[in-house]
């Protein structure tokens, strides 16, 4: 059966009493801020086509799953079976001392882990004891607030967002709080208005302040360290899942250092070395707060993987030290920064490469280089096609772009090219894209002085720069904003 690959649209939208689109699920009351949205309260779609905005699809491997009739057997026989085999697996336990029933630890009798031994792992296990996810809720609870954002008289949403200081700013997702017009945090049962603070829409981070609040009320989290996590660990998800405020899911961490971009109305946003968890994460969670076992934060919720709109057990956070690092310079009237390498490219494939008779069948085609740029005095020409960055291929344009946001500002990159017949490595070191918005500042100087120079680009066209980088084929399949 042929696959389904017509794009989904992104979760929130359906249509309501005017058919038109909405990212509440439904038309909000325009005097009120309501919850039940997915935190999403942009101008959704295209005015003119009235078509809301989507990720676009990319080649997904096929799954097959083959089903088996199972063998039925008799009542009476398949009791007797399953005696025999309950009797034969609690006598191979008991022999093998790795069952007791007194709740003690397991493993061999008398036996203890030391460095070096062959002694298999002590785990102390009681599923009825509910006290860790009690006492990590307990603690985080208080810095976890519910946001809510009026776009216009018609549209409201509704998102997360987490408390990091007594000043009462909050870090939140930007496109929970996108072209707000009004934005209430709801806070122990009380509602207070925020305004904005500063945002990094291509990291889809933003922060906001909450206005006239009593720092005594307030309870920032404390911060976990998002670099040490392992795959398995025990983790917590909190926030307004369809306008539930204050709620807790639990689950683990699942993968690690996951990466993808999402074009949007607004912008591209690059989600780079992301923790992936099967914690319930769905639409209003987003801005919300991931934390482990000690109730600390070690990610902001933002995006899932999902074919049905709600979640999946696929979901992935921002890890919290990239998160409030970008938070610390917004509060400090920083422009965010993030490495830069000054390439314009475009992505080969097996096609374009047949095509065009190019030397390489995947990578990233360089299509301009900026003068004075990184890559520029690394000695990288047009036509190279970049194909791998340090250890990792790079195949594609949009995969590029998001290996060169999983490192920093300063950081030294080798990179592979093909020029022509021959390859070749080059080091970079990544400079920052706050020079971007310096010459952004400096443009409208010169402009009000009438030369025009245009020779910058604003934060806009920089994000709509990115966008083009990634083309149609950017984003991951079914990934959506929560």
């Amino acid at each position: 059966m042929k696959e389904d690959k017509t794009p989904k649209p992104p979760e929130g939208f359906m249509e309501g009493p005017d058919a038109s689109p909405s990212r509440a699920g439904h038309e909000e009351d325009p005097t009120s801020l309501m919850p039940g949205t997915d935190g999403h309260v942009a101008d959704a779609w295209d005015s003119t086509s009235n078509q809301p905005p989507f990720a676009p699809q990319t080649e997904t491997v096929r799954q097959t799953v083959v089903k088996t009739k199972a063998k039925k057997f008799p009542v009476f026989l398949s009791g007797l079976i399953g005696i025999a085999v309950g009797a034969l697996l609690l006598f191979a336990l008991a022999m093998s001392g790795a069952l007791q029933l007194d709740g003690s630890d397991v493993g061999s009798s008398g036996s203890s882990s030391s460095s070096g031994s062959s002694g298999s792992q002590t785990i102390k296990i009681n599923p009825e004891d509910n006290s860790l996810a009690e006492a990590v809720a307990a603690k985080a609870l208080p810095s976890v607030v519910s946001v809510s954002v009026q776009q216009n008289m018609s549209k409201a949403g509704m998102g997360s967002g987490v408390v990091i200081d007594k000043d009462g700013d909050i870090v939140t997702n930007y496109h929970v709080i996108e072209n707000a017009s009004a934005i209430v945090v709801q806070l122990s049962g009380e509602s207070y208005e925020a305004e904005i603070i500063g945002t990094d829409k291509s990291s889809d981070l933003a922060v906001i302040k909450m206005k006239k609040v009593d720092s005594s009320k307030l309870t920032p989290i404390d911060i976990g360290d998002s670099t040490s996590l392992a795959v398995g660990q025990w983790v917590m998800a909190i926030g307004s899942p369809f306008g539930n405020e204050q709620s807790v899911s639990t689950g683990i961490v699942s993968s690690l250092y996951r990466s993808t971009a999402l074009p949007s109305a607004s912008g591209t946003s690059i989600y780079a070395n992301m923790i992936q968890t099967d914690a319930a994460i769905n639409p209003g969670n987003s801005g919300g707060a991931l934390v482990n076992s000690k109730g600390e934060l070690i990610g902001i919720n933002s995006i899932i993987e999902s074919t049905s709109g709600s979640s999946s057990g696929v979901g992935f956070a921002i890890p919290s030290k990239y998160a409030i690092d970008i938070a610390k310079q917004i509060i400090a009237g920083k422009t965010p920064a993030h490495p830069y390498i000054g390439l314009t490219v475009s992505s080969v494939n097996a096609l374009s490469a047949r095509q065009f008779n190019l030397s390489a069948s995947e990578g990233a085609l360089v299509n301009s280089v900026s003068e004075g740029s990184p890559a520029a005095e690394a000695g990288i020409k047009e036509n190279d096609i970049i194909t791998r960055m340090n250890d990792k291929p790079v195949t594609s344009a949009d995969n590029l772009i998001i290996s060169l946001r999983e490192h920093s500002v300063g950081d030294t990159v080798t990179l592979t090219l093909k020029r022509g017949g021959d390859e070749k490595k080059v080091d970079v070191k990544l400079g920052s894209d706050e020079s971007v918005s310096n010459q952004q500042e400096s443009s409208k100087e010169d402009a009000t002085k009438g030369n025009g120079s245009g020779n910058s680009m604003s934060q806009d066209q920089f994000l709509q720069y990115l966008q083009n980088l990634l083309g149609n084929n950017g984003g991951q399949n079914g990934a959506k904003r929560n």
